[in-house]
């Protein structure tokens, strides 16, 4: 029998200013979407449910390692079930079954097929594919070694071209080439594909791309010149086999090279691609997806932080009036709202970002590489910046949630341990920054020789200097133009020291590393503008209630932005010692404005509870029985008295009266 709703939350539903269902289905794409994934994971949470008696939490790790598996298996017979090959289906299917919760083949389709198919020649996707697709070659996607990660250049391990028998010899030369993270490739995958240095002729033609088998088909046991294995515990993703992969001279054949844009003939010969940029677009595409990965995170640890905090009720603001509500506290709103305003605006970006790779990925196939650089750009500056903004707002949410937050019952940690490891896979993210602002130096470059540049880079041809007009009337280009204006700026100023610093004598990649700072700063900065103006953008067309109430949401981001940054906007004097005033004001009075509304912008992002996974972040607000529920289940309790009482706590206690000269106590006091 389902429990009422909680009072104090049935209560903020009540009071929210605009429909909630409209605004889930604006984040859905509409009510006949919106019908469609709650239907799928209805249908996925009722079959998980038969599967799954425990939080995984409660699980040793190899019991999770098996769940996750078995959860993989019922998924994608279901997908066969109903005929499912809509991308958002399959999506919204596996977001129910698999939350933060990684199996051994998540990277399978992820990374192995999805590079097998931008980087394999017609010819051996045709053979190799049917074969991937059907999981009769289970694979994952091996590029970071011990010794290496975001540095590629630096990868040690060889694939050393021998013509003679028409294969490669895969060699790991070193303890630090030994291949080490992939996730799934400790015990699940047959198969994977390697960046290693190809070597043809005597010649180092760099970092390519090989489909190597390392385990037979039938027994699963590693081949000869193979040693694999599972890298052990660590932070998060504790159901993937993370791996080690090792080479000893290991052979395939020379048709194993992914050859799309690069070849090597039987004798050797190397055929370079029309542009070595091609061989890493791929990258791009597993960006674009963490970023919705991230945003995700934060939408989730929202969810339950603002939920929580409308039910909990704690301390007194005038004494004798009564506990109430911990988020009817100033300071709970500050830590709590910006955080629901990054989600969205994370959100919003990350959609904008998949649909420009969709875009961009057509002009590729046809040739078309003019708007790769950008869109390399911006996934990096967006892949990070999402990580390390994300990752913050989890661990605020779980501040938020005092001691219940650090309880797995709470979802919070499952969710930060999910997140934080982001800001380093697929590219770690002061890397990533600095390939963004490698990007936009390139870019100033280009406006001083008169060339055209993208619209996303339109700022950059702004004029310099200026103030801002910003007045309590808060006009939306005001605000969007303090992001253009210290975006230009921090982008300029440092391509100008760099510049200086090189005409001084210095070596490019000495005054590289003397900036690298700036140069971050103002990757981060180009990645906020991109974010703030797609957020506004994305918005426009709502009306009515809902529209106000976005705006609002709209403007916080924008605002407590520019509050977290301020001496970039005062560096140069754009913003007056009375416009910060204003500012400052305008922040606190957003946070009262949106407080009748927190719990319906977090309920419009429409999670289930199976899938929220979290005692305090129930739809019903039956947060105490929920967590001593969960503490009833834990696995201590499942003897009153444990056998380490009679084996090391009993006799310690005895030791300890002996040599005291106390008597034995009695069975009461």
């Amino acid at each position: 029998m389902a429990q009422a709703v909680n009072a104090d939350l049935q209560r903020e539903r009540q009071n929210a200013t605009f429909d909630v269902d409209q605004l889930t289905y604006f984040l859905h794409g509409g009510i006949e979407k919106t019908r469609r994934k709650r239907y799928l994971q209805n249908l996925a949470i009722q079959g998980i449910a038969k599967l799954q008696h425990r939080k995984l939490a409660q699980l040793s790790r190899e019991e999770q390692y098996e769940l996750l598996l078995r959860k993989f298996a019922y998924v994608s017979e279901l997908e066969k079930q109903l005929g499912l090959s809509d991308p958002t289906d399959l999506y919204h299917l596996n977001e129910a079954v698999m939350t933060h919760e990684p199996s051994g083949f998540t990277l399978h389709s992820a990374a192995f097929v999805s590079t097998v198919e931008k980087l394999a020649s017609d010819a051996q996707k045709e053979k190799w594919l049917p074969l991937m697709k059907s999981f009769r070659v289970v694979g994952t996607y091996a590029q970071t070694e011990i010794g290496h990660g975001s540095f590629l250049r630096g990868l040690e391990t060889t694939a050393t071209y021998d013509s003679k028998t028409e294969e490669f010899v895969i060699q790991s030369p070193a303890v630090s080439s030994i291949k080490y993270w992939p996730g799934g490739l400790g015990k699940t995958c047959n198969s994977c594909v390697v960046m290693a240095q190809l070597i043809s002729n005597g010649q180092n033609l760099g970092n390519h791309f090989f489909l190597v088998q390392i385990r037979d088909f039938n027994t699963h046991e590693p081949l000869p010149g193979i040693t694999v294995g599972d890298i052990g515990n660590k932070f998060g993703f504790e159901s993937n086999d993370n791996g080690f992969l090792k080479f000893d001279h290991f052979r395939i054949p020379r048709t194993n090279m992914l050859m799309r844009y690069s070849q090597i003939l039987p004798d050797g010969t190397y055929i370079s691609p029309a542009n070595d940029r091609l061989l890493y677009a791929g990258m791009t595409s597993l960006r674009a997806m963490i970023v919705g990965s991230n945003e995700r995170s934060l939408c989730m640890a929202v969810t339950i932080a603002v939920r929580y905090s409308a039910v909990r009720r704690q301390s007194e603001i005038e004494p004798g009036s009564g506990e109430v509500q911990v988020l009817d506290f100033q300071t709970q709103q500050f830590c709590l709202f910006p955080q629901m305003a990054n989600a969205y605006a994370i959100k919003f970006a990350s959609k904008a970002i998949m649909a420009y790779y969709h875009n961009v990925a057509v002009h590729i196939n046809k040739g078309n590489l003019e708007e790769l650089p950008i869109l390399h750009a911006l996934s990096a500056a967006l892949k990070a910046y999402s990580g390390w903004i994300c990752t913050e707002g989890a661990k605020a949410c779980q501040f938020a949630c005092g001691g219940h937050g650090y309880s797995e019952a709470s979802g919070l940690p499952k969710i930060f341990k999910s997140v934080e490891p982001s800001c380093t896979y697929e590219g770690e993210n002061t890397v990533l920054m600095l390939q963004t602002a490698r990007f936009l130096v390139k870019s100033c470059s280009r406006i001083a020789k008169g060339q055209s540049l993208p619209g996303v880079l339109a700022f950059l041809q702004m004029s310099s200097g200026g103030r801002s007009s910003l007045d309590n009337s808060w006009s939306t280009a005001d605000l969007i133009l303090a992001y253009k204006h210290r975006a230009r700026r921090l982008v300029y100023d440092v391509a100008q020291k760099l510049q200086t610093s090189i005409q001084q004598g210095r070596q490019s990649g000495d005054a590289w590393n003397a900036n690298s700072v700036e140069l971050v700063k103002a990757s981060v900065a180009f990645a906020q503008l991109y974010i703030v103006e797609t957020f506004a953008d994305v918005i426009e067309p709502l009306n009515g209630r809902l529209k106000h109430v976005m705006e609002t949401l709209w403007q916080l981001y924008a605002i407590h932005g520019i509050s977290s940054c301020l001496g970039d906007f005062l560096q140069d004097g754009f913003f007056s010692s009375h416009q910060v005033s204003l500012l400052q004001s305008r922040l606190l009075t957003l946070l009262a404005e949106l407080r009748p509304n927190a719990v319906a912008l977090v309920d419009a992002f429409d999670y289930p509870d199976a899938v929220l996974d979290s005692a305090l972040g129930r739809w019903d607000g039956n947060v105490y029985e929920a967590l001593y529920d969960y503490a009833l289940q834990s696995k201590l309790n499942e003897k009153q008295v444990l056998d380490a009482y009679h084996k090391y706590q009993r006799p310690f206690m005895e030791s300890q009266w002996k040599q005291n000269s106390l008597p034995v106590v009695q069975s009461h006091l």
